[in-house]
């Protein structure tokens, strides 16, 4: 069996921080397409509001098709927002 010792909270601020820090990257790769909380939020429908409560652990439940389009829209396998690089 698998243990987890993180909290449900403590899972959405893994997430979040993942999220914020992927898109920093993407923005340093891609200095001519930066993308910005609210060009992310534009492209996976939800609102800018959502994308930036997300990215500072204040969320505690996003769906997986965003997780997903968000993944999709940085270019980073899904599984690296769950990393704890703490």
């Amino acid at each position: 069996m698998l243990y987890i010792k993180e909290t449900r909270g403590d899972i959405f601020k893994i997430i979040g921080a993942n999220v914020r820090y992927y898109r920093g990257l993407y923005n340093l790769n891609n200095p001519n397409n930066r993308i910005s909380q609210a060009k992310m939020a534009h492209l996976c429908k939800v609102s800018t509001g959502l994308i930036g409560s997300l990215e500072t652990g204040k969320i505690q439940g996003i769906s997986i098709p965003v997780l997903w389009n968000i993944s999709q829209i940085l270019d980073v396998s899904i599984d690296k927002f769950f990393v704890n690089r703490q």
